[in-house]
């Protein structure tokens, strides 16, 4: 397993934003893919956003054209910029790493009506 360590959660209005962040050990951004998943409580784990190491990105439906995953290779940083946030978009979001049961902790996202 890989430590991956997520921050930037907490609490945005309908329409705001929030920038997510998750830092991972030295040169595992750089050479693995990396992605973004959310859970709501009762729910199964969904996909939100994943970034291969030459930059190809894919988004799960509900989040096109609003989320943005990036990284920082030099920093070893996964980011997930959420702007136009819906209250479907509160869950707890998950930084997946390259391997087998490679997850954060998850970080809490709630966004109010």
């Amino acid at each position: 397993q890989v430590q991956l360590v997520e921050s930037g959660g907490g609490l945005a209005q309908v329409g705001g934003s929030l920038r997510l962040s998750c830092a991972a050990p030295r040169k595992i951004v750089s050479s693995y893919p990396m992605g973004w998943y959310r859970q709501v409580s009762g729910n199964q784990r969904e996909l939100v956003a994943t970034i291969t190491t030459s930059g190809v990105t894919e988004y799960g439906d509900s989040v096109k054209g609003r989320f943005t995953i990036s990284r920082d290779n030099t920093m070893n940083t996964v980011y997930l910029q959420m702007d136009n946030l819906k209250p479907e978009d509160t869950a707890v979001y998950f930084c997946k790493g390259p391997f087998i049961n490679s997850w954060g902790r998850g970080i809490q996202v709630t966004v109010s009506s």
